[in-house]
């Protein structure tokens, strides 16, 4: 009974702290922390099994993580298995559908993509850079109000409640939220459902053909917003590791703060593969 709560702990734990692109290389070079993750992948709770996936897809962002998480014992093998449970969400398969194809074209093309690789490493932390998959897009958000941590987790609720929404994440410093979608998923239903916070303001960023970027407005109740059913929720945040700042995995840019709690993780992975 109590070995649940540690693992949603735990997974969340390692999901927050692979947010930050400064964390991801050490949690990849860990020698505890990715073959947790690949064991979190076979859970029977499919809310540890959608986070874990969530913290693989962060890892996976950096290109030189990618060769060592597909070489790492039973990564492939458990991301097949999520795809073809038939007790997996949607959402859940899709999102571990993205994750195989990055890593199973890891190296293919290393030649041709060293120059773009080195230029997406410099560039904003965001999740889901390329359209890996033709069946999801990315939607970058600009949020008036998106102004602290309350805030965002009112945003973070608003978006887990749509269905067809795979994955987000923030850009706090300048009030924006990268957000994976399915392709039929219209933006306006997440501008919608932000809107109806009623103390922030969602506008779509785009950019030109000259490649400069506008602001698009969403009308008032645009569109009906489809509930999700599928994805199940989050932890509340009153037990999240990360809502409190004092108790908080890492900040943002300082990496040794977060490098430490990886023992700690790693210590916790070994003696829970019970499950």
């Amino acid at each position: 009974m109590s070995g649940e709560p540690d693992a949603l702990t735990v997974v969340n734990q390692l999901r927050d702290l692979a947010a930050d692109p400064l964390n991801r290389r050490a949690i990849v070079q860990d020698h505890g922390c990715l073959p947790g993750l690949i064991l979190f992948l076979d859970h029977a709770n499919p809310q540890v099994v959608y986070s874990a996936l969530l913290a693989v897809r962060y890892l996976a962002e950096c290109r030189a993580n990618r060769e060592k998480m597909k070489g790492e014992l039973g990564m492939m093998l458990s991301l097949q298995n999520v795809m073809q449970r038939s007790t997996s969400p949607g959402e859940t398969k899709l999102l571990a559908s993205e994750i195989y194809e990055i890593l199973q074209a890891a190296g293919v093309e290393e030649a041709e993509q060293a120059e773009a690789a080195a230029a997406s490493c410099r560039r904003k932390a965001q999740f889901f850079l390329g359209s890996t998959n033709k069946r999801a897009k990315t939607v970058v958000l600009h949020i008036d109000g998106l102004d602290d941590s309350s805030r965002r987790s009112l945003c973070e609720d608003a978006l887990l409640k749509i269905r067809g929404v795979i994955s987000f994440t923030f850009q706090m410093a300048v009030k924006r939220c990268v957000v994976r979608v399915r392709s039929d998923l219209k933006a306006e239903a997440l501008g919608t459902a932000i809107n109806s916070t009623k103390v922030m303001n969602a506008k779509q960023v785009v950019k030109a053909e000259d490649g400069a970027e506008r602001m698009v407005s969403f009308q008032e109740d645009s569109v009906e917003v489809e509930q999700n059913v599928d994805i199940p929720d989050y932890l509340p945040e009153e037990e999240s590791p990360s809502h409190d700042p004092e108790k908080a995995v890492t900040r943002v840019g300082s990496i040794t703060d977060g490098v430490g709690w990886l023992g700690t993780a790693a210590n916790f992975l070994s003696r829970s593969f019970y499950w």
